[in-house]
């Protein structure tokens, strides 16, 4: 019993508190805006956020009394979960609102979940372990091409299975911003894009469907669309409904076109009813406070002397931030339609539960500083 109140005392302590109430802050954020967008038809919605949100504050203080340590030990085991998980959607998969096989219905739970967004947690550990063990010789052929194939693997195994582009090209983005603060050396990534860039068309050609195509293409070439309201009806809506807010919005609880509507209200396009309701300022304080849960985590990230735990705070900033730029680039009709949620705001318990897993592992390096001062990173050139 000592023992348990001594961890405690030690999670509340020493454990970061401040990325936590960032996290609570933005979360009720989002509860609001999901009631506000979608009014007594989001009574549950909100009830199920409430809650979501709840054992989001339990996994992380959790985590932050876990050692992250004994589970990268196991790189093999937590290989081996990635693939299985994301392989009972071939079982139990059901496809969401955007027509992706991605979710898991099992029969004996009332919820339903995302596997590929839990793998993000368990993939950014391999990948920080992998580099660890390896790091005198992080830029070797042999290292490189482990980390190459095992990146490319998970991201087309996850691709084929749910055909869920927008978590895919996170498991990628992890890859390329670890490797490179991690001190794989630039002529890698060099080449890496030559290649990228000769296989462009054959990607283009095999790997991506018609509709996909024009909604890339739409953004360049007016001809495609030139009302708007056909391959590019979401990304007019999006951009409709922002407008209409102005500089200071219309007023919580009197959107236009957010409280009815505009697709995804309450999951992807969520942004734009923050856009109609609270106005340009109210997106701008948003992203704010956004941005400051990614500097919080890099700040913690700067702070360890461990090299693999510098690295695992660089992905889970990494994932955040890439989540962040593409949610709202949809929404500004940068970025072509791609379902991703923004963290911590929009509605959904897989991706609420992930981030905040995620958290208390950043909180949980916090909290067990490496005993090894000397061991600081240095990128090499």
């Amino acid at each position: 019993m000592k023992r348990f109140r001594n961890l405690l005392w030690n999670v509340f302590h020493k454990g970061d508190m401040v990325l936590l109430t960032l996290c609570v802050i933005v979360s009720v954020f989002g509860i609001v805006m999901i009631y506000a967008v979608m009014g007594e038809e989001g009574s549950r919605n909100m009830t199920v956020q409430i809650g979501t949100v709840i054992g989001g504050i339990v996994l992380y203080l959790a985590f932050t009394a876990f050692d992250i340590e004994i589970l990268a030990g196991q790189r093999t085991l937590l290989f081996l979960f990635n693939v299985g998980f994301i392989g009972l959607l071939l079982i139990w998969g059901v496809e969401g609102d955007s027509g992706n096989r991605s979710w898991l219905q099992i029969p004996f739970l009332p919820f339903n979940i995302q596997p590929a967004e839990v793998c993000k947690i368990t993939y950014t550990i391999i990948l920080a372990k992998t580099m660890s063990v390896n790091q005198t010789r992080i830029s070797s052929p042999r290292t490189v091409m482990t980390l190459v194939l095992h990146a490319l693997f998970i991201a087309a195994f996850n691709l084929i299975i749910s055909r869920d582009m927008g978590v895919t090209l996170i498991y990628l983005f992890i890859f390329l911003a670890v490797t490179y603060i991690g001190g794989v050396k630039i002529y890698w990534f060099g080449l890496g894009f030559l290649i990228t860039a000769l296989l462009a068309p054959v990607l283009w050609e095999y790997g991506f469907a018609g509709y996909q195509k024009n909604r890339i293409m739409a953004l360049f070439d007016d001809s495609i669309d030139p009302t708007g309201w056909g391959v590019l009806w979401h990304t007019t809506m999006n951009l409709k409904t922002l407008r209409t807010g102005g500089l200071t919005g219309l007023g919580l609880f009197n959107g236009r076109y957010s409280d009815s509507s505009l697709p995804a209200r309450h999951t992807d396009s969520i942004f734009c009813g923050v856009g109609e309701q609270l106005g340009l300022l109210g997106c701008l304080v948003l992203l704010l406070l956004l941005l400051a849960i990614v500097a919080r985590i890099l700040y913690i990230g700067m702070k360890t002397p461990d090299y693999m735990n510098h690295l695992i705070c660089i992905g889970m900033a990494s994932m955040l931030l890439f989540q962040i730029l593409i949610n709202v680039g949809v929404c500004l009709g940068l970025v072509p339609v791609i379902g991703l949620t923004l963290p911590f705001v929009s509605y959904g318990g897989s991706s609420m539960l992930t981030s905040f897993v995620a958290m208390g592992i950043v909180s949980g390096i916090k909290m067990r500083p490496a005993p090894d001062m000397n061991a600081h990173y240095i990128r090499s050139y």
